[in-house]
């Protein structure tokens, strides 16, 4: 997703300045922010330290080591979110979250998913309208996004991983079908039969090109395979990742600016990020950094758990397996 949206913008960043200024503009103007590092202030994981480049080696785009926390929200707010989604259309959840952490160089990077039905400790979190929220024990761990937004969600993160979160990046529904759309569609192999009533995606095991809509049905699936549990659905999920690298790799859209511009304006349309990563400029900088970092260079992990003591439902971190990866990241 990172690659994806770095890569298109960069290329939008260039129409939009070559030929039409007004599209820039308009591409720009779609991001939505969250000032996130304002509202948590100093009482967090330090940052990485990221050691100083030489002037001969300098380049112009950052090399340090990242960590991003992106989250695929099930917002039911618009009407192409509620006719994917369904459901009511007040609130939302993190649906999906995934910890990216890009080694130093950028070359290599890790994807940690969280299952979201994993009970945790959810901190105080500061709310947009004053005041804070209680500290919550064994909840569940989506829970902190539909009480907190983003602040919550980063927040309780850093708190299960004692990992700062250089970065914010959400999507929403309609905006990861309308990129998948926009690309031309994603290839998948999936090793089993999915037939799941809730997301309405039926598919026999082997290898398909999916469009935006069956491609999000995909992301949400999870009674359909396996035990029904959200395990289930982070691999799926992890699959759709890494076609997502290979399809922008194999797609040519700098040389169809029409495409180019219907993925940028996807991107930016659907994307809520931190102040750090709120402008096209800064979009494209993180993504041209990404560059050198190929589907093969991502590995993709869940973070360990165990059946919940409290409710076989739930999950909750496996230790000492949990605390050893988070500490391989920082």
């Amino acid at each position: 997703m990172l690659k994806t949206a770095g890569f298109v913008l960069a290329g939008a960043l260039v129409l939009g300045v070559g030929t039409a200024g007004w599209a820039y503009w308009r591409l720009n103007d779609n991001i939505t922010s969250v000032d996130i590092d304002s509202a948590l202030g100093d009482n967090r994981p330090p940052r990485a330290m990221t050691a100083p480049q030489s002037a001969a080696s300098a380049s112009p785009l950052p090399t340090g080591s990242l960590n991003i926390l992106v989250l695929g929200s099930d917002s039911r707010s618009g009407e192409e979110n509620q006719e994917l989604g369904g459901g009511s259309s007040t609130g939302a959840r993190s649906d999906t979250a995934m910890v990216v952490h890009l080694d130093a160089g950028r070359s290599e990077a890790t994807v940690v998913s969280i299952p979201r039905d994993t009970l945790v400790t959810r901190p105080s979190c500061p709310l947009s309208s004053g005041g804070s929220t209680e500290a919550a024990y064994n909840s569940m761990f989506n829970s902190a996004y539909a009480v907190g937004g983003p602040v919550c969600a980063v927040k309780t993160v850093e708190s299960i991983t004692d990992i700062r979160m250089d970065h914010y990046i959400e999507i929403d529904f309609s905006g990861f079908a309308k990129l998948v759309d926009a690309l031309g569609g994603v290839t998948v192999t999936t090793d089993e039969d999915i037939d799941d009533e809730d997301s309405h995606l039926r598919l026999e095991a082997g290898t398909h090109h999916l469009d935006g809509e069956r491609a999000l049905a995909l992301a949400r699936t999870r009674h359909g395979i396996g035990d029904g549990s959200d395990l289930g659905r982070i691999g799926l999920q992890q699959k759709l990742v890494k076609a997502l690298l290979d399809q922008i790799s194999a797609t040519s859209l700098l040389t169809d600016p029409a495409r180019l511009y219907r993925v940028a304006d996807a991107v930016t349309g659907s994307l809520t990020t931190d102040t750090g990563l709120d402008s096209l400029g800064e979009l494209t900088s993180l993504g041209q950094s990404l560059g050198g970092l190929s589907s093969d260079a991502v590995r993709t992990v869940t973070m360990p758990v165990v059946p919940a003591p409290s409710d076989r439902n739930r999950v909750v971190a496996e230790e000492p397996e949990a605390e050893e990866l988070w500490e391989s990241l920082r």
